[in-house]
């Protein structure tokens, strides 16, 4: 299958690292117009440059901006008034006893993780349906489905993006505008292997660790491997893509095999 996405501009929150990262560096290889955004000018800066060595000729553009935050995702804007390709990748995780995690915690996860979403595609949107062409997706996690007994938090706000997803893709039902989710089972990141580290002896080395951590926390996966972030990429290329214009209002599993059902 050969996508081109030569003449659509994309936005990638979040994606200085990581699975953002990879997703903006595969949309600039389809060519794609991507927008690069992470809080930090000059993370977002190097991250361009880093890029450009990756794809020579790629158009990047840089958007500093902290999207979790009203006035970030008008900057956003501002930069970048009209988009065809919306990824919602921006998120935070980590772990704790939920008996511990405070008021505090539960409003910072669901404002980054979910409002951010949520704010973003209520601003583009309404463009996309005028334009009567337009493709939003939310990175999600298997923990939305299979919630982690130590990262309940996380699981919740992943919940609450599958719900999202599915409201506007009714919303913008008939319009040529197509809504999505991509369940990410666990992914080898950079922060995923700090996370690994937190559950298994680090004095392991990190094969091993990979291992226990799958075996011991993860033992659902049919992969029985860490996702690359590639293979994450690979999805959002496609659901931003002609081709895939039947597919919306859906949640694509690249989860390895993970969950046994879309049902909790």
């Amino acid at each position: 299958m050969q996508i081109d996405l030569t003449g659509r501009t994309a936005l990638v929150t979040g994606s200085t690292q990581g699975i953002g990262a990879a997703i903006a560096t595969a949309l600039a290889r389809a060519g794609a117009r991507v927008g690069i955004n992470g809080r930090d000018e000059r993370r977002v800066a190097d991250s361009v440059e880093s890029l450009t060595g990756e794809v020579p000729g790629a158009a990047l553009v840089p958007v500093a901006a902290d999207v979790s935050t009203d006035d970030g995702a008008n900057k956003v804007t501002e930069l970048l008034p009209e988009i065809d390709i919306l990824v919602n990748n921006l998120g935070v995780f980590g772990t704790a006893d939920p008996l511990e995690i405070t008021d505090e915690e539960w409003r910072r996860y669901f404002e980054v993780n979910v409002l951010a979403a949520v704010r973003l595609t209520r601003l583009y949107l309404p463009g996309m349906t005028e334009r009567g062409w337009g493709r939003i997706q939310y990175v999600a996690s298997d923990s939305a489905v299979v919630i982690p007994a130590e990262m309940i938090h996380y699981g919740m706000s992943k919940t609450a993006l599958l719900a999202v997803s599915r409201g506007f893709a009714k919303k913008a039902a008939g319009t040529g505008v197509t809504v999505n989710s991509v369940i990410a089972g666990p992914t080898h990141t950079g922060g995923v292997e700090d996370f690994v580290y937190e559950l298994v002896d680090r004095d392991l080395p990190w094969d091993e660790a990979q291992r226990a951590f799958m075996r011991e926390y993860r033992p659902q996966s049919l992969l029985q491997r860490l996702i690359e972030p590639e293979e994450i990429a690979h999805m959002v290329v496609y659901l931003g893509s002609e081709q895939a214009s039947a597919t919306t209002g859906g949640a694509l599993r690249v989860d390895g095999g993970y969950i046994d059902s879309i049902l909790p």
